[in-house]
This record gives C-alpha cells, sequence and structure tokens, in this order.
C-alpha cells in the first residue's frame, strides 16, 4: 500500500515547469506508477510527487541559474520524505538520540572496493552533502591510480559506460585529500555538462564543501589534454592534465571556492574515482 502526501499549494512550482519545460508537469486523472521521489519546497512542508524517470530532467531544470524559483525546490526520496517527517513529528528526548544517531550513521556511503584515500571520517563529512539520490547505495570504485596507472585517456575509458554521479578524491603531496562530486561521469564533451549538485571539497585541514555558487553553469568539462570542474574566472575550481599528475585549484566563480589544495598548483600522489551503484 502506498504512502500518501498532501501535495498543499504547489501553484509556483506548476508555473515554473509550465514555462519552462510543459511536459514535465501535466494535470492528467490516469493513475500514474508508484513514484519514488519527491519534489520539496525547501521552506515549507509542500511536496510534488516525481516519476523515478523524470528526476534527471527536473533537476537539470532546477540547476539552471536563470530560474530564480527553482532554487526554492530539492529533489528527495520518499525515503528521507519520510524520515524527515518522522523526526519533526517526533518528541525531542535524550533517549531518542541514540536511534537517530544510528540511523545518520546508515546514510554513510558504502564502499565495496578498499579506498587508500577515504576513511570513515570523511565519508562522514561527505554524506553530509552527497543528494539524497545516492543516499543508501553502494559506491564502486571505477579509477584509481594505484590500480590503473595515471591516465586521463583511462579515466574516460573507465567511465565510457556509466550514467550516474562520481566522487573523485586526491591526495596531493602534500599529503591533503580532496576533490570534486560530479553529478554527471567524467567525459570528453566540447561543452561544459553537469548540474546544480556537483560540488567541490576539501579536507585542508577541516572539511570544507563549497557548493554552486548560481552565477555561471561552468560544471565539468574534459579533453583528452585535460580536465576542468568549476570556472569562468582566471583558473578553474580544479585542473587536472593528461598524465593526471599536474594539478591546479584557484578560486572560481561557479563555486566561489578556495584553493583546495595548499598550493594552487599541486602534484599528485594518488587519485581514485568511485561511482555510485543504483
Amino acid at each position: 500500500m502506498g504512502v500518501a502526501y498532501s501535495v498543499g499549494e504547489v501553484d509556483h512550482l506548476y508555473t515554473f515547469f509550465v514555462q519552462w519545460s510543459p511536459e514535465i508537469y501535466k494535470k492528467s486523472n490516469k493513475k500514474q506508477p508508484q513514484p519514488r521521489y519527491l519534489i520539496r519546497e525547501k521552506h515549507q512542508n509542500r511536496y510534488l510527487v516525481v516519476e523515478k524517470n523524470k528526476v534527471a530532467v527536473i533537476n537539470k531544470l532546477l540547476s539552471d541559474p536563470a530560474n530564480s524559483s527553482a532554487k526554492n525546490w530539492e529533489i528527495v526520496t520518499v525515503q528521507e520524505t519520510k524520515r524527515r517527517m518522522s523526526l519533526c513529528s517526533s518528541e525531542d528526548s535524550e533517549a531518542e538520540e541514540p536511534e537517530y544517531q544510528e540511523e545518520s550513521e546508515d546514510v554513510l556511503p558504502v564502499l565495496d572496493d578498499h579506498s587508500q584515500l577515504l576513511d570513515d571520517h570523511h565519508l562522514k563529512m561527505l554524506a553530509t552533502q552527497m543528494p539524497a539520490r545516492t543516499q543508501g547505495y553502494s559506491w564502486q570504485l571505477v579509477y584509481s591510480t594505484a590500480v590503473h596507472g595515471s591516465s586521463l585517456k583511462t579515466l574516460y575509458r573507465n567511465m565510457a559506460s556509466l550514467d550516474s554521479p562520481v566522487l573523485l578524491v586526491i591526495k596531493d603531496m602534500q599529503k591533503k585529500v580532496f576533490g570534486a562530486f560530479s553529478s554527471d561521469p567524467f567525459k570528453v564533451s566540447k561543452y561544459s555538462y553537469g548540474t546544480g549538485e556537483t560540488f567541490l571539497f576539501s579536507f585542508n585541514p577541516e572539511f570544507q564543501a563549497y557548493r554552486w555558487s548560481g552565477e555561471n553553469s561552468y560544471f565539468v568539462s574534459g579533453n583528452l589534454e585535460s580536465l576542468q570542474i568549476g570556472g569562468g574566472g582566471s583558473g578553474f575550481g580544479l585542473w587536472l592534465d593528461a598524465d593526471l599528475y599536474h594539478g591546479s585549484s584557484f578560486s572560481c566563480p561557479t563555486f566561489h571556492n578556495a584553493s583546495l589544495s595548499s598550493q594552487e598548483d599541486f602534484i599528485v600522489q594518488d587519485l581514485e574515482v568511485w561511482t555510485v551503484q543504483n
């Protein structure tokens, strides 16, 4: 039996979809398949049910900086919505705190392979920034310099068949760990790609995430000579060369980030890329 949610007043979102993509949201009396996702208005308890096969398209609309109304909404899973509703309706008590902590721990990414760069502390911090659609799934190692050597071509080749978000983790020669979460797998492309889910992060030394600023959509771009994440200024938020050996990190308008490494130019010691298995 399905769980019913009150959609409340969704006039603003309806107007948004009709204007920018009328085929996404249409009134219909036909019975729809059981949904797994909801669109939530961030500052109100209002939800709009979304079918799973519409999530990717709607997510791109919500990440468009030209649409100011989209910033008020986010896509969450039905499971996450139930959890939030349960927490809001429960009474605050010290006895309930351990139960909530256990549930939070279940959200931590589960790695199918051993990581030379990520420990539990890294995973715990990164989990707070991961989009809801990645939670509850295991992560698979797609590329590692320790396993596959240092080659951007090999990195692209290993992701050729993917259609899922990826997590790039780097350790430089100064032992600093940083990287990026990309809504799309890395590939050679003439134009920038990705959505507002993409973010940069650094453990240098404390964890810091740099989310999309909304100023531009230069999320990810790549060619055979380099991989670039974030841009629009005098440098890229994160840049890697064809040998995945030299890199750089500058403040950029896309994320309003500080340099991820100790120095703006760095040497890669190890690099890993993970993808969610959903």
